[in-house]
């Protein structure tokens, strides 16, 4: 299929033309959606830091990632107000109400943060009241198939998350490699700074990718333990790291020139075609579905390279 490029390209100007305002319209309505949920903290240093996480989060989502108030949930394990505190309950709540909101194509940020315990299937982090299992938090995904989800679990002992959550198209971050890997875990801590920060833009292309944070954090991890002479006791995992350098977090790239603007906006739209289409899979036959995202990627490439020809992507 590949013998078919040459062809692409050259048909490629005269339809993307033509495209060219549907797709910056699809572009300009994709959305952020972020739910964040911090279990029992079980010591105030925890309680801190589980707070500032929840803070910061908040912070770059309204002034970033121009998330609007109805797609931004913070539930916290002291909260007084209804429906605000992180029980099973109110997470399950949080979950309906995004699915009602969410469009195809749109980014969902799922940010757990407490104390893990379990093992596969029936893993949990502690929350006030009864735990959910990490095969409920699968079953409260299954709504959002076409939309490009990011469920971290940044807390500790949450390894066995990634293979009960792990479906194409979706990215799953955890912490530890395993429910074994219990001791304190300083992930949470960078992971956040990645995000609030520009240090983790790797490539410095204005485009802050869930890979490049979870590299971020990541090696900020290992140089802190060898900062302070230990032994690493965590090891975060990602569950696709190729669908993960695809998905940015909040507000694209864009450009003050009109024409490198406009080309931004073309393979955004592009990008959400492709997590769209990761969703409609099971409903394709394997030929269809190889061949619509073989004519997207190629779209996209074709973009990348229009971009960085006319200046843009430095």
């Amino acid at each position: 299929m590949l013998t078919g490029l040459r062809d692409l390209r050259r048909l490629g100007g005269v339809l993307m033309i033509g495209a060219s305002a549907v797709m910056a319209t699809e572009a300009k309505a994709q959305r952020t959606h972020v739910l964040y949920a911090g279990g029992l903290s079980g010591a105030p240093q925890f309680k801190t830091q589980f707070t500032e996480a929840a803070t910061a989060l908040r912070d770059v989502a309204r002034t970033r990632w121009a998330v609007a108030d109805s797609s931004l949930i913070i539930l916290t394990e002291d909260s007084t107000a209804a429906g605000t505190r992180s029980t099973r309950e109110n997470i399950a709540a949080a979950f309906l109400r995004l699915s009602r909101r969410v469009q195809p194509g749109d980014v969902l940020l799922v940010m757990l943060v407490g104390h893990g315990s379990g093992e596969g299937a029936g893993s949990k982090v502690n929350l006030p009241g009864p735990d959910a299992t990490a095969a409920e938090y699968a079953a409260w995904l299954q709504p959002f198939e076409q939309q490009q989800v990011v469920f971290v679990n940044a807390a500790t002992g949450s390894g066995d998350f990634v293979p009960v959550l792990s479906k194409p198209g979706r990215v799953v971050i955890t912490a530890t490699k395993s429910a074994l890997e219990k001791n304190e875990s300083e992930f949470l801590k960078f992971f956040v700074q990645g995000i609030k920060g520009s240090e983790a833009d790797g490539d410095k292309d204005g485009r802050l990718s869930v890979l490049e944070v979870f590299r971020y954090a990541r090696a900020e991890v290992a140089r802190s333990y060898e900062r302070s002479k230990r032994l690493l006791t965590e090891h975060a995992l990602v569950s696709d790291s190729s669908v993960a350098a695809r998905i940015t977090f909040g507000q694209r790239a864009t450009s003050n020139d009109p024409r490198i603007a406009a080309l931004i906006a073309e393979r955004q739209a592009l990008e959400s075609q492709v997590a769209a289409l990761r969703g409609k899979k099971d409903s394709m036959t394997a030929a269809a579905y190889e061949a619509e995202l073989e004519r997207l990627l190629l779209a996209i490439a074709e973009k990348t390279a229009a971009i960085k020809a006319a200046g843009g992507d430095k």
